[in-house]
Order: C-alpha cells, then sequence, then structure tokens
C-alpha cells in the first residue's frame, strides 16, 4: 500500500539510492529502495535493500476498518493476523510468508522501537500486545520481510512490524467513536453481537518540549469460539435425562460428531492510555518517554443447545441423545473471568544530525502488573454464583530491552558526506524475558482466595549481542550491505511445579553467529533488482523450556529444557519496477523467497520411544519456497482511483522427522500454497472515498501429519474468500464519518476458531 499517497510516491524517487546514482555523467531518475517520510522515521535499518512495504495514516483512514492496531496490515502482502473478535488479545499472531499463525516467535512486532511481541512462548496465546496501539495515533506501519538486517535476532525469521506513532508539531486534538454490530449464525447459535470505542487525544509543541496523551475504551461482544462435542457412542442406552437440540457435525477428520453449545464467548471492557513526552537538548538531539497503561477485563461464558424436557438448558450429568447416554464434564462449558493491567515503558536519547555519526540509547520494560484467570471446576448451573474453581496468577512476568548503536558515515576528500560512502550501523542489545506463573484451587472462583498450589511455571531467558553492518555503494549502479550479529542466549531459573514437587532445571547457555547479505542493481531508469539473504537462530521461549508437568515419579513430562533453537537459513531475489504514465504513478514488485529450518520447533508426538511423548519438540527440517507479486498505483488510469494487490505462492513441506515419520512431505502448519489480497480506493473528491477490498487464502492444514482435510470445521483450517467495503466523508474541516462492512460476502471460515461473519462498523471522527 506503499504508492497510493501522493507524498509517499513521490519519495520513492528520491531516497538514498537515488542521490547514489546521481553521482553518473548522464544521470537518470532513480527507483529508490526504503520509504522514510515525516518527522518521525521508522525504526526499521532503511539502508538494506530488500522487502518493504508500509501503510500510512491517511491509506488506514480511508480504506481499511481498523477497530483494532493489528487492523493495519490486514491488506499487506503474505500477511494475516488470525484476529478472532475485536479487541483479541490473548490469540491475534502474526503469520508471514513461511511462518503460520502457531508461529508468533518467529515475528517481530514494535512500536516507535519498543517491543511488543511476547517472545515468553510461542503459539497463540503469546500474542503481540497489540492493544498498547491504538489505530488512532499510528503514523505509519512499516514492514521488512525476512531476518536479512543483523539490526534484529532470530524472532525476525519471518518479518519485522514497526509502528510509529503520531509525535504533534503544533497543538492538536481528536476524537472517535465507533459501532460494530455483528449478526452471528453457526450450529445451534443464532444471535447479534455488537461492540463500541471511544478514544481521545491531545498533543502539542512548545520550544523544545512535545507531548501526546491519549485515552481510549473498547466494549466488545465477540462470536463463540470453542464448541463442546461428543463422538456417538456405541451402545443404546436408556440412561440419563432425554435431552434434544444436540447439532450433528463433521469433525476436521470428516469423522462424525454431535455439537453440543458453544464456549468461550468473550465480552471485553479494555482502557488504553498512552502518554508521550519528548524533549529536544538541540536540532539534533531529542530524549523520548512513552508510557503506556493497558486494562482488560474479561467474561468468558458459555451456551448449552441441550434442554430437557421442560425445556431448561442442560450443563451437567448424564444425558441422552438419540437413545445413546453421554456424561457431560465440568469443563465441556467453561466460563472463565480475567482481569489484566499492564504497563509499559520506553526511554530513547538520540541524535539525528545526518552528519558523519549518530547514535541512540533506548531502553524498554514491558509488565505483567495484575495477569489473573479464575475459572470453576465445577458444571454449571452450580458455578454461576461461585463455588469451587482455580486461579491463575502471572502477576510478574514481562520482558525488559536495552540498547545503545550508532551509525557512522565517512566523509568525502573534501569533508563533506557523499551517498557513496560507506555507511556503518554497528550496536548492542539486551532483551531479558521472565515468566512466572502458579495456579492455585480456590474454594470460590469468581471472588475467592487462593488456595492450594495445582501447578507452577517459572523461568528466564535473555539474549546479550552485537551487531555490525556496512552499506557499501561500491558503483554508481551498486549497492550491497554486509553483517553479521553475534547473540549469546542463556535460560535459568526454571522450575516446573505441580501440587506437591517441584522440578528445577539448571543454566544453559549458547552462542550463535548469523550473517546477512543484500545486494541492489540499478538495471535501468525504472527497474531494480535485488537479492538478500540471512541467517536467523530462534531461541526456545521460556514456555516451551518450562511450561509443561511432571508425572507421579517425580519427572518432567510434556516440555523439554533440552530444546535446540530453530536455525533458518532466508533467501529473496526481488524485481522492482517503477510504472508512471500521465496519470498513474506505481511500484510493480516480483519476489521469489526460499527458507530452509532445521530443528523447527512444533508440538508433536514423538513415536520412536515409548510411551509415545507429546510436547515441543524439533522437526528436522523444513523447506519453504515461493513467489510473491505485489504491485500498487495512485490514479491507475483513472484520477482518484488507487489500487494495490498482492499475490503469494508457497510450497512449504516438511523434508525430514524423525520422530514423526508421518508427517514428511506435508505442508507445513498453517501455510496455505496461494494467498491473495486486493484494494481499491476511489478518490470521488476531496470530502468522499470508497473503498472495496478483498483477501484469500487457500486450503491450509493444523496438523503436521496433514491428517485434518476437513478445513470448515471446529478445530479445522479452512481457505476462505472475504470482501470488505469502507466509506469515508468528510462533512467539514473538523468533522468526518465513516461506515463499513467486513466480510461483505458472510464468507464462513476457521481457523481453528470461527473467524466473524458479516460485520458492519460505524465511525464518527473530530479532529482539531
Amino acid at each position: 500500500m506503499k504508492t497510493s499517497n501522493t507524498a509517499l510516491t513521490l519519495t520513492l524517487l528520491t531516497t538514498a539510492m537515488a542521490s547514489a546514482f546521481a553521482q553518473d555523467a548522464n544521470p537518470v531518475r532513480q527507483l529508490g529502495t526504503v520509504i522514510v517520510t515525516g518527522s518521525n522515521p521508522t525504526s526499521l535499518p532503511t539502508q538494506i535493500p530488500t522487502t518493504i512495504e508500509g501503510v500510512t495514516a491517511a491509506e488506514i483512514a480511508r480504506g481499511i476498518n481498523a477497530t483494532d492496531a493489528e487492523d493495519a496490515l490486514k491488506y499487506l502482502p503474505s500477511l494475516l493476523v488470525r484476529k478472532r473478535y475485536n479487541g483479541d488479545y490473548n490469540h491475534a499472531v502474526l503469520s508471514t510468508r513461511a511462518s503460520g499463525t502457531g508461529n508468533s516467535a518467529r515475528s517481530a512486532v514494535y512500536a516507535d522501537g519498543i517491543l511488543l511481541s511476547n517472545y515468553l512462548g510461542n503459539g497463540a496465546t503469546f500474542a503481540p500486545r497489540w492493544g498498547m496501539v491504538s489505530p488512532e495515533e499510528i503514523e505509519r506501519v512499516d514492514v521488512l520481510y525476512g531476518p536479512f538486517s543483523a539490526a534484529y535476532g532470530g524472532n525476525s525469521a519471518g518479518a519485522v512490524v514497526d509502528y510509529v506513532t503520531r509525535m504533534p508539531t503544533r497543538f492538536e486534538a481528536h476524537a472517535k467513536f465507533s459501532y460494530s454490530r455483528q449478526p452471528f449464525e453457526l450450529y445451534g447459535t443464532d444471535t447479534t453481537y455488537s461492540g463500541r470505542s471511544g478514544s481521545m487525544s491531545l498533543g502539542d509543541r512548545t520550544g523544545p518540549w512535545s507531548w501526546y496523551l491519549a485515552v481510549s475504551r473498547a466494549d466488545s461482544t465477540g462470536q463463540p469460539l470453542t464448541f463442546p462435542t461428543r463422538y456417538p457412542s456405541g451402545a443404546a442406552s436408556g440412561a440419563g435425562v432425554p435431552v434434544t437440540g444436540a447439532v450433528p457435525g463433521r469433525d476436521r477428520t470428516y469423522r462424525d460428531w454431535l455439537i453440543l453449545g458453544a464456549a468461550t464467548q468473550y465480552h471485553t471492557v479494555q482502557d488504553h492510555v498512552k502518554a508521550k513526552l519528548a524533549y529536544d537538548f538541540s536540532p539534533t538531539l531529542r530524549a523520548t518517554y512513552v508510557f503506556g497503561w493497558w486494562k482488560n477485563g474479561a467474561e468468558g461464558r458459555p451456551q448449552s443447545y441441550l434442554r430437557n424436557g421442560a425445556g431448561q438448558p442442560v450443563y451437567s450429568g448424564t444425558v441422552n441423545i438419540g437413545g445413546r447416554a453421554y456424561t457431560l464434564a465440568p469443563n465441556d462449558f467453561n466460563q472463565s473471568n480475567e482481569s489484566l493491567r499492564h504497563f509499559m515503558h520506553g526511554l530513547t536519547v538520540k541524535t539525528n544530525t545526518k552528519g558523519v555519526f549518530d547514535w541512540e540509547v533506548a531502553a524498554s520494560l514491558y509488565d505483567y502488573d495484575k495477569d489473573i484467570l479464575r475459572a470453576p471446576t465445577i458444571a454449571l448451573p452450580a458455578a454461576a454464583s461461585g463455588g469451587a474453581g482455580r486461579i491463575v496468577d502471572q502477576g510478574g512476568t514481562g520482558w525488559n530491552t536495552f540498547s545503545a548503536k550508532g551509525v557512522w558515515r565517512p566523509a568525502g576528500p573534501a569533508g563533506e558526506h557523499v551517498a557513496y560512502a560507506h555507511v556503518a550501523e554497528f550496536g548492542y542489545q539486551r532483551e531479558a524475558y521472565k515468566l512466572r506463573s502458579i495456579e492455585n484451587a480456590t474454594a470460590d472462583w469468581i471472588a475467592g482466595d487462593p488456595g492450594a498450589r495445582n501447578q507452577a511455571f517459572r523461568g528466564r531467558t535473555g539474549i546479550d549481542a552485537l551487531y555490525a553492518q556496512d552499506t557499501w555503494k561500491f558503483a554508481p549502479r551498486w549497492k550491497t550491505v554486509l553483517g553479521l550479529r553475534y547473540e549469546r542466549w542463556h535460560a535459568r531459573d526454571g522450575q516446573t511445579s505441580n501440587a506437591s514437587t517441584t522440578v528445577a532445571q539448571g543454566r544453559r547457555s549458547e552462542a550463535y553467529f548469523s550473517p546477512k547479505a543484500a545486494l541492489a542493481f540499478q538495471a535501468g531508469e525504472d527497474w531494480v533488482l535485488k537479492a538478500s539473504i540471512g541467517r536467523a537462530v530462534r531461541m526456545p521461549t521460556v514456555s516451551e523450556l518450562y511450561q509443561g508437568g511432571i508425572n507421579a515419579a517425580g519427572v518432567l513430562v510434556n516440555n523439554d529444557p533440552d530444546l535446540k533453537p530453530e536455525k533458518s537459513w532466508t533467501g529473496e531475489l526481488t524485481a522492482e519496477r517503477k510504472l508512471e504514465g500521465e496519470q498513474m504513478r506505481g511500484l510493480l514488485r516480483l519476489t521469489a523467497f526460499a527458507e530452509r529450518t532445521r530443528d523447527a520447533l512444533y508440538s508433536q508426538t514423538n513415536v520412536l520411544v515409548t510411551p509415545n511423548v507429546t510436547n515441543v519438540q524439533n522437526v528436522d527440517r523444513i523447506g519453504t519456497h515461493g513467489l510473491e507479486a505485489a504491485y500498487a498505483a495512485t490514479d491507475a488510469g483513472v484520477q482518484g482511483l488507487d489500487l494495490n494487490a498482492s499475490l503469494t505462492w508457497t510450497d512449504s513441506k516438511i523434508d525430514r522427522n524423525d520422530k514423526f515419520p508421518a508427517s514428511v512431505g506435508k505442508w507445513q502448519p498453517r501455510i496455505p500454497e496461494w494467498r491473495a489480497t486486493g484494494l481499491a480506493t476511489y478518490r470521488v473528491n476531496d470530502r468522499l472515498a470508497a473503498t472495496l477490498a478483498a483477501r484469500y487464502s487457500g486450503r491450509q492444514y493444523s496438523t503436521l501429519d496433514n491428517s485434518d482435510p476437513n478445513g470448515f470445521a471446529y478445530q479445522g483450517a479452512s481457505k476462505y474468500f472475504t470482501a470488505d467495503m469502507r466509506i469515508t466523508y468528510r462533512i467539514d474541516r473538523r468533522w468526518s464519518a465513516a461506515f463499513g462492512i467486513d466480510n461483505l460476502n458472510n464468507y464462513r471460515y476457521w481457523n481453528f476458531h470461527p473467524y466473524p461473519q458479516r460485520s458492519y462498523v460505524a465511525e464518527l471522527k473530530f479532529d482539531l
């Protein structure tokens, strides 16, 4: 979506490479390799000639129904955020070219350089902390594809996402109010869910000081996400309470089963405060402090489809369906209350001289100040008013980062900077992660105090890294970037506990080098060719190492503290062509990419041992290759028409897996062969714009052996094609309104859970 904004289109023609190539005796207009606009440049390394895509605040407001920050990524090539409902705080993980939605630790998400990715674990429950960014404060989002920068660690194997948020240059005030509505019909559920949100922000700049303050609240009710089921029992029986209402269906293997009801249907209320304060010591030296506060209250409630003879819902006991008896477990219709309060702090001091040397020192802290889940261990209806349950407390969990980096730009013979000189970037980084999770029994799951311990997990991991990379324009039409990253990883204080036993783990420490290289060639006035290669070492997370169980003999099960890290080599070849006619300005890109990963981390069953063990294990080798095409244009043949489209073909297969041979030759989970996006915005005039967008994803699997061919079922992963629309209208200089529909064609699709069906959103916005 880079070129649909006129200013960005012009910027594409005046970047770093253009200034380098201008040294030619016969200069031609050159195509740049990066995008940097506005007063808040991206934290991404702007010198690397590799694939970078982006979207601006204006494009988000005009063309995307953005109720959460992650919606900004919706139409970027080869990306998918597994967002299940508005305000999805614990499962909205990011998928990239060669990483599915079960691999959240293979991408990196930042906001103004502050880490939002949750590397305490890997998987659906370790989503980035999207709630620390509201859509209204976004200035721009940039995405660097692949691990091609030495400035980022092994978690950048898939992509690096950087949210650049607004910092005012004068007094400004904003307010936005929105309302959403989703009619939902599935199995025995037929109802409408709604949500509303509001945000306000103020900011100003006075002398050397600038500040920004934003507050928001979102109140949303999502559709059911899980469904209690039973496979038909073998023998006829007259036992149990006769009930009706069970819905026949098929599971992800096409096996017949009964759907008994709906569960994990959340009502969430989220509050967010963001404060930023900056001070300019000089025109080239700035200090910035960022504070984020996020509070979430969520209630998960079930609905039974089963009805007894009196028409009352049945949640527990033995029931009789069609002459067969089934016993309902207390957790079939699960309830939960969650109360979360997280803090984020970030401090940056940096120079921006654009001269020979610039430097930056930054530190951040993300703290689970309060993180409590309460759930009953008894069945409804008794559990509705309290009773025995469990409390999971993750207070004290979090991570912190520190970095110090510099950029050195040699001067020319006369002491003046020349664009073809070397640009060297180097730095030191430290990241530390701490997991504290304890589950206690309680006499009252709604308001009771913690009792005896059920289980607990704790541990720490950390990485110290040194990196350097050099940009060398060694000829008028050639540019190369060579980089090397050294990482020393350690894990310590690991403990896994059950009710009576604790198993402690020893300290681990390992070190790795990750080389990077990229090359760009200006093949003609309108063509740029690029090649990139890089190694990424993704270390095991705290939960993968220590969050498991202990058997009766006091031995760890379901986790392996000796897991190897994932080691990936990734490469891409890209051709970019600038498109320009009398009206149209745009960019066409074709990229071939490939990745070879050894010791990939997946949960699987080890069939080489007896009894078989199922836990997170290393998969020997996974190979991925594919092609990606992207097109973006402003005034594409028709004045006011902006087009963006992408098409990705991927072949991602498991090449070797000694512990689970049935998976060899099968598709890597959650990576489809085909995916595509398209977005067309027509700017009727300065006030009115209309957008029609679409997304497609082909067939995919959730299991390593691809034993789940039925994607259109609970726990399945289906293909999908959805269309979206949005209309924006500026009422006057200060007021604007928008109306949008997501999933316009009401496609019913799944990624273990059902995605939202047709959803309507209306917005009213004030800008001063």
